[in-house]
């Protein structure tokens, strides 16, 4: 009878990778009221698994389009500091 009130699940959005020196990067900016939060997930194929890491910064950007530059700046950062060591525990 009143199932015009429950909510819908929110659909989950596809990911826009990007392929950089052997990783998959994708920005998944964060909304916080009229910003977003920097975060995106970093990916790569081993012989038997993928290896994933998802990152969130203290950053905040005004701009949804800027927000996502910005992500992928950082994930490709990483990439070239860390490399594999990206998903060690520890």
């Amino acid at each position: 009878m009143f199932g015009w009130f429950k909510k819908k699940p929110a659909k989950a959005a596809e990911l826009e990778w990007e392929e950089y020196r052997g990783f998959r990067i994708a920005a998944t900016p964060i909304p916080e009221g009229s910003q977003y939060r920097v975060s995106g997930r970093i990916e790569k194929d081993d012989a038997d698994q993928t290896r994933s890491h998802t990152f969130v910064r203290a950053d905040l950007v005004g701009d949804l389009d800027e927000a996502k530059g910005f992500c992928l700046m950082k994930a490709k950062l990483m990439v070239d500091q860390l490399g594999d060591s990206l998903f060690t525990e520890g």
